[in-house]
């Protein structure tokens, strides 16, 4: 974990040799916890991919039309969408919980809620009801969503925060998994749900959804607060005994505990100097954070604007376009995509910190590109001509694609700690209007156009190959500290190379640290 650290050039850390590597975490008994813990926040993510997969399986049950009037037009499309709208209403208090409960607070609230959202939804009578339920468990999940990430990175060994920080977004699949599983039973007439002649064929699927929040509500008291967020509160001493419990068997004196102690406390006096107001108008007060700014939002953006949203919510349709109208089939690709994608992703989340995210984001971006290309006259041919072998290819293009835009690993460390939670509201904030422009948009203009809508994502994701390389920066082996270092110049790196000397005492040897400077992070940023 790691407060302003040692200022460092090229990939070397600061507190890299304060680090135990006499055996592997796991066979560290307390590091284990700590990892179970991070598990456990990370489940928070397969709920939302639970719930999209989800609503396009109930749209295939007689069951369910029947009880909600075969619902279509906008009032399908407001049943899709309202979870994001819920999300969305819930981003003005979502930040003010995690930073004045706490962490774990704002998860277990967002927890309790879709607890009780998923009760509504399952026994909803009315499309009414289930819409408003459904509103409600975007209004929870935001408050889970905004403050898990942020616990994980502020929890998690300083050698593992990158890898831990970057498959949050991956388990996104493993809820889409489980309601692809939850399909395929439900379509089987001896095992599966789909037979049940009452309203519990899909009242059964929606109650699974509450799943992993009911599993965070009895175990989130298990999962320590972050160290940070407990110094921010003048709690220092839980703050102390969390660092040794986790990162040092228990070991107050630990060099290492005591370089993140120190770390943390110098970091936040240091941020409440430069930031006495860390309001919303700090994101553009100063260049730092306005690039910062760019940087979520356009990430945000480019998340959900790739095409994978095309595909992911209206693959059917788009196999339709290509003469693959078994829904049998195009469950099974789409089972099997879901499931390449949770791959990749988890051993992409694995190797950020030994690639680096902007090698890993600059390959995710051309390879999508190209196999978008490919994808876009793929369709033009067998829309044209009909050519069977073109529509083939264009299956093997969507894995193909998947598979880089399944390499990209966001940052969720370039906030400083009094904006990080702020922060992560406005990203999600984006991620969801973008998501609902897709939602009602996509549909429109593919019946529109055809394959010819696949040209907008072409130079869509041009601009993306440009602005990767011109604005993202790289984060590979720094702590949270150094990373704003990066982006808020000659004042902050000048602050930590003076700190490093003052805490150089800390550490086993201090002559690399005493000798970084604030030119040298200024001079790399240049470069």
């Amino acid at each position: 974990m790691g407060g302003p650290a040692a200022v460092t050039v090229g990939d070397v850390q600061g507190y890299a040799h304060l680090i135990d590597r006499s055996k592997p975490w796991w066979k560290n008994t307390r590091m284990i916890k700590l990892n179970l813990c991070i598990a456990l926040l990370l489940i928070t993510s397969t709920t939302n991919g639970y719930d999209g997969s989800m609503m396009n399986g109930l749209q295939s049950l007689p069951q369910w039309n029947d009880a909600f009037n075969h619902p279509g037009g906008g009032k399908l499309g407001l049943l899709s969408a309202i979870q994001n709208i819920g999300s969305v209403a819930a981003y003005p208090f979502s930040p003010y919980v995690s930073d004045g409960l706490g962490r774990r607070a704002a998860v277990l609230l967002g927890a309790v809620i879709m607890c009780v959202a998923t009760v509504l939804q399952t026994a909803s009578h009315s499309v009414g009801m289930f819409i408003g339920a459904r509103f409600l468990i975007g209004f929870g999940l935001t408050f889970a969503a905004a403050a898990a990430p942020v616990l994980i990175t502020e929890i998690a060994y300083p050698t593992q925060r990158g890898p831990a920080t970057s498959l949050y977004n991956t388990l996104w699949f493993l809820g889409s998994i489980i309601d692809r599983t939850a399909q395929i039973l439900t379509r089987d007439q001896t095992f599966g749900t789909f037979h049940i002649p009452t309203s519990w064929s899909w009242r059964i699927p929606s109650a699974i959804q509450a799943l992993p929040s009911v599993i965070q509500v009895f175990l989130i008291w298990f999962i320590p607060e972050s160290p940070r967020w407990l110094c921010s509160k003048g709690r220092d001493e839980q703050a102390l005994r969390v660092l040794a419990y986790y990162h040092a068997n228990g070991n107050r004196n630990d060099p290492l505990v005591e370089y993140e102690f120190e770390e943390i406390r110098a970091a936040i006096r240091f941020d409440r100097e430069v930031a006495a107001n860390v309001g919303w108008l700090s994101f553009v007060k100063t260049p730092g954070n306005r690039r910062r700014l760019r940087i979520m939002i356009a990430i945000a953006f480019f998340s959900q604007w790739s095409g994978n949203n095309l595909i992911a919510y209206y693959m059917n349709k788009i196999f339709d376009s290509i003469g693959i109208t078994d829904p049998t089939t195009q469950l099974l690709i789409n089972g099997c995509l879901n499931i390449y994608n949770f791959i990749i992703a988890v051993v992409a989340g694995l190797l950020c910190d030994k690639i680096g995210r902007r090698p890993l984001f600059i390959a995710s971006t051309i390879g999508m590109f190209v196999f978008w290309v490919l994808q876009t006259a793929c369709f033009a041919l067998y829309s044209v001509n009909g050519n069977v072998t073109a529509a083939h290819a264009f299956i093997a293009m969507i894995f193909l694609f998947y598979g880089f835009y399944r390499i990209h690993a966001s940052d969720r460390r370039i906030l400083p700690f009094p904006l990080r939670a702020k922060g992560f509201t406005i990203f999600n904030f984006a991620l969801s209007i973008s998501l609902i422009f897709n939602q009602y948009v996509n549909p429109i203009a593919l019946q529109a156009l055809g394959w010819k809508y696949y040209l907008v994502y072409v130079c869509w994701l041009a601009f993306e190959v440009c602005f990767i390389f011109r604005f993202l920066v790289e984060t590979k082996n720094r702590t949270l500290e150094e990373t704003a270092a990066l982006f808020d110049g000659e004042d902050t790196a000048a602050h930590l190379a003076e700190h490093a000397a003052v805490n150089a005492g800390i550490a086993d040897t201090r002559s690399d640290r005493e000798k970084a400077s604030s030119e040298d992070i200024i001079e790399e940023v240049k470069i």
